[in-house]
This record gives structure tokens, sequence and C-alpha cells, in this order.
């Protein structure tokens, strides 16, 4: 029985999952990632620990291996970039993450109503350091060698699922799918290519970006790595949003996911590139031969990472043991927080911004702050999801979630019951790592578009509880603290 490799390389940790042809998870490996913060606002990582990592998790699943593996796909950590040499894979600098905010200065030269015109026109994006472009720009111009390298031919520059495919093809593939190149602010939407203004604009030479391809083309053949044979076909490459809903089976506009992770991304296909009008990126979903399916998105750069943060300030061994404390008060005290701790995404925008806590009281304990944090968590969400309903001109019915933080039912009782709307959670946690091998899988007729059943097998539907009155609390909250935290110097 034919095997698919699905490799989801995520923000803290690397993730693999070997699925069988009927769709049953044969073998699970992850590994964790560290994350540097060497400067206020900066966040980097190490390429080598990123792609160890990977090859940990390829070991891993490999040795479960009893058949073929006839494919891999690759789902990845989007708008983190990265530079290295064309001809040995030594990497230049660091790998710059997407909640990394050291482009903001860089931006704040280039903003001039027309050009945020220009990029949002173009792109779909708009300037926020959350994005690529100026952080290419950065690196650059950080490590003097890596100019004098690209007008040599010898750079490489790409986000991170181009590595893995430099990577695993030996250093004979340097290639992108549609959908990871139009989070980087340099592609032109409607063209599918690499905009000359606009990666002049940011001073990133165009033959140091990598190919653009289908979403489920052959990106390349493996070599020997952890376990795993030469001649592998790499058969679909995402971004881990956009694999998330492709493994929610979502093909059509109408229907929009959550994934909770590091950071939290809602998306909704649309017919054709919308230009939002409430604070939403237009973006490709994948591109599938020849037909290109558009999506809108809001990005959140702190989500389930706040509940992890807010339990290491309380003292608390993790996010687990912060919602057991949470669950002891029936409600928030009063406290509302604001996890702008890389400043403020979707569909607000404002990068300045800094995380709050606001509503304190000599009655408040740190049970109020933990339950505040796992609202904010749902409230950002729902803040993004309003924006959603707003520019699709028509209610939604309901709310696809993924991620490592549905598995907590409290969070996810208060998404439901603020937005009023059943959430509903798949079977597969891994959903991003689903989405990949189901895409990859259809890519070499092992089965259909919608791939096994068991892999796109619906959990539960956790419907709305909450009343009204505290729900309108909450919301009276949350407003009055993003006021105060857009004020914060």
């Amino acid at each position: 029985m034919p095997l698919i490799l699905a490799i989801d390389q995520g923000t803290t940790n690397s993730k693999a999952l070997l699925i069988d042809a009927a769709g049953a998870i044969v073998a699970r490996a992850a590994a964790s990632v560290a994350i540097a913060y060497p400067r206020p606002g900066w966040v980097e990582q190490s390429a080598t620990d990123i792609w160890e990592s990977v090859v940990t998790v390829i070991a891993g699943c490999t040795a479960a291996a009893t058949d073929t593996i006839a494919a891999i796909g690759i789902s990845n950590q989007r708008e983190s970039v990265l530079l290295w040499h064309r001809s040995t894979g030594a990497p230049i600098g660091p790998c710059v993450t997407w909640q990394c905010r050291r482009s903001t200065d860089r931006l704040a030269a280039l903003r001039t109503p027309a050009f945020a015109a220009e990029v949002a026109a173009t792109t779909g994006l708009g300037l926020d350091p959350l994005f690529p472009a100026a952080k290419l720009g950065w690196l650059l111009d950080a490590y003097p060698e890596a100019r004098t390298l690209a007008a040599q031919g010898e750079l490489c520059a790409g986000t991170v699922d181009s590595w893995l495919v430099y990577r695993l093809t030996g250093g004979k593939v340097h290639a992108t799918d549609l959908g990871n190149a139009s989070r980087t602010q340099l592609l032109d939407l409607r063209a599918r290519d690499w905009s000359p203004s606009l990666t002049a604009a940011f001073g990133v030479p165009r033959t140091i970006l990598p190919e653009l391809r289908p979403s489920d083309a052959r990106f390349g053949e493996t070599v020997a790595v952890g376990g795993l044979p030469a001649g592998v076909p790499i058969h679909a490459v995402l971004g881990d949003s956009h694999a998330a809903l492709f493994g929610h089976g979502i093909r059509a506009p109408g229907a929009s996911k959550a994934t909770y992770g590091t950071g939290s991304s809602l998306m909704a296909l649309t017919d054709g590139p919308v230009a939002s009008r409430h604070g939403l990126s237009t973006t490709i979903a994948w591109q599938r031969g020849s037909h290109t399916a558009y999506a809108l998105e809001g990005n959140i750069s702190v989500s389930a990472q706040a509940a992890a943060w807010c339990a290491n300030l309380l003292g608390l061994a993790d996010a687990a043991t912060l919602t057991d404390l949470a669950m002891t008060v029936p409600d928030n005290g009063g406290v509302a927080f604001v996890p702008a701790l890389a400043g403020l995404g979707a569909p607000h925008w404002d990068a300045e911004a800094r995380g709050l806590f606001c509503g304190l009281s000599l009655g408040t304990r740190p049970a109020h702050l933990a339950r505040a944090t796992l609202e904010a968590i749902a409230l950002q969400v729902r803040d993004v999801f309003v924006a959603m309903e707003q520019d699709a001109g028509h209610p939604m019915d309901a709310l696809a979630v993924d991620g490592g933080a549905t598995a907590n039912d409290l969070l996810m009782q208060l998404q439901a019951d603020l937005l009023q709307r059943p959430v509903v959670r798949k079977a597969v946690a891994e959903l991003s790592a689903a989405g990949a091998a189901t895409m990859a899988g259809a890519a070499i007729g092992l089965w259909g578009d919608a791939g096994p059943a068991p892999l796109a097998a619906i959990r539960d539907r956790l419907a709305p509880t909450a009343d009204p009155q505290r729900r309108d609390a909450i919301l009276a909250g949350w407003t009055a603290a993003l006021a105060r935290t857009r004020l914060s110097p």
C-alpha cells in the first residue's frame, strides 16, 4: 500500500505524518525548533536548526514505513525568510520569522499613500512588517557579502518551503508555490509572477527569488535523507494556512476556517482576487494545474502563544495549567487582555501596539488574568471573522478550526459563544500536514480531490451557549482595552 509523507514545518516545531492510501495515519513525529529574540521586536531562527528538525521528523516516520513512500507534501510557516549560498546551501544570517518587526523602519521610509496603494493593488497586502519583502531587503543589507553573491548569481532567497525543497532535492531545485509567493509582498497576484516594480522598490534582485510553480507541481525528487530513499517526488507545497484550508475540504467560497497556532490565520475562498474593505489581505490559496484559487485572509500575530506567555508570566507549567486556573472562576472579573505582544495584525494593523492588561482591581486574581487571556485569543479571531463577513456581504454559518489549541475545550467553547456560531473541529489535529498530504496524494492519483474519508472526518461541533449579557460584557471590555492599547506609546 503506497504511503504519503507529509512534512509540516511550523514556528515552534516541525511535524511529520505518514499516511496510507486509506487515510490512516501510520506514524507521527515531532521536533521542537528554538526561537531567538536578540532585540525587542526581533524574532529569528536558525535555518540549520529548522532543517535538522525536519530531518529528525522524517527519520521518525520512515522508521515505521513498511511500504513505498509514493510522494511528499510540504506545509510551512509562512512569511519567514532566509538567504543561502546557491552552490553550498550554507545559510547567510538567520531565518527572519513572520513575527519579526525589524523591518519597521525600512517600511516607514517607503511608506507613502501612493506606494501603499500600489502594494495593495498589486499584492493584496498592506505595508506591515509581517510580510517578507522588507525583511529580505534588510538581510541583503545586513550581510554585505549577500549582494555580492547575488550579483554573481550565487545567492538564493526564499520562504521556508523553498529552503526545504532545496535541501530535500540536494540543491537541485529552488522553487516555491504561488500560495507562499503571494505572501511575500513581491508577487503580482493577477500576473502570477514576481513584480518588477516591487522587487526594485524593496531592493530584492529577482535573480535570487525562487521559481514559481503550481502548488501540486512535481517540485523534484529527494536525495537520501533521514531514512528517506532517493527519488521520492515532492508533489505538493503549501503554506500552513493554505494547507489547513485544503485539509478542511473547502474548495469553493462560502466557508471559512481558523488555524490556532503561535499566531492565527482565518481564510475563506473568493471568486477571484477581491480587495478587502475591512483590514484583510487578498492572497492566492493555491494553484492546481492552471486553476488559481484566491482567498481573503486575516492574520493574527500572537494567538495561542499568548496562553503560553501568560502561563510563564504567572509561573505556571504550561497552557494547560493556565486553562485549569481559568476554569476556577466564572468570568474574567472585569479584566481584559490585548495580546499585542508583536503588534496587532488583522483587522487593526498596528505595528506599534503593545500588550495590555486592564480592568485590574483589588479583587483581581491570577485566575482572572488566565481567563482574560483565553478570551483574548477568541476575541482576536472574532474580530477577523466579523471583518470577513463584512467583506463577503453575508453571514457565515460556522467556523472550521484546526491547530494545537483547538484541543482546548474551554477556548473552543468561548470561541463559539463569542461568535454565536458553531465551531467545527476535525478528527485529525494536524490539519496542515493532512491538507498537504491530501493534495500530494491527489496529484499522483492515489485518491480523489477530497482525499480519503479519515482525513476529512469531523470530530465534533460546539454550539454557542453563553448568555447575551456575559457576551456583551466581554465584548465591551475588549473594545475599551483595544482603544487603550492603540493609544499606548
